[in-house]
């Protein structure tokens, strides 16, 4: 288990490297998203312990989310009293998944964690209308609440980058 002191004895070099990944992941969340597929195996590689990595990136990714948020607001793009079913289920989809990931051993996150951000990469780059938007709605209300804030809020809770 890492201590208080522990997290201040890193090298410059090691320093630098993780400050020059956090920005490219930074920049490529303002474009598409997806950052936490740089940081977590770079906060991995510098030593951290995978649900340390996860919690660190969950850190760091929260200001895009809030910044996101109060952009859509502000603009009207989104009411938040029409989405209080969903916020309702990402929540406790995501409480779930964060509860979860705290219970798997190190040992089976650093198994599964790269497989996660290779899988999640390869969707992103073979995906060819990734990001192209689709009009016609198939689900509404609660299914939908229950898919995409569920479903998503869990991945997100658990893993995180591309949620």
């Amino acid at each position: 288990m890492e201590t208080f002191n522990s997290l201040f004895m890193v090298s410059p070099l090691l320093l630098g490297v993780l400050f020059f990944v956090a920005m490219l992941a930074g920049f490529i969340d303002s474009i598409a998203g997806g950052g936490g597929l740089l940081t977590i195996p770079a906060l991995m590689a510098a030593g951290m312990s995978p649900a340390n990595a996860l919690a660190t990136n969950k850190l760091q990714a929260c200001g895009g989310s809030i910044s996101a948020t109060i952009y859509f607001i502000r603009r009207k793009v989104v009411s938040l009293s029409d989405q209080k079913l969903n916020i309702a289920m990402t929540f406790v989809g995501s409480m779930s998944g964060a509860l979860l990931v705290q219970y798997v051993q190190a040992d089976v996150l650093r198994q599964i964690l790269p497989i996660l951000v290779i899988c999640i990469g390869l969707y992103f780059l073979l995906m060819p209308k990734l990001g192209e938007e689709d009009r016609q709605r198939r689900m509404y209300g609660l299914p939908f609440a229950l898919v995409a804030g569920g479903c998503v809020g869990f991945y997100d809770g658990f893993f995180g980058p591309a949620a």
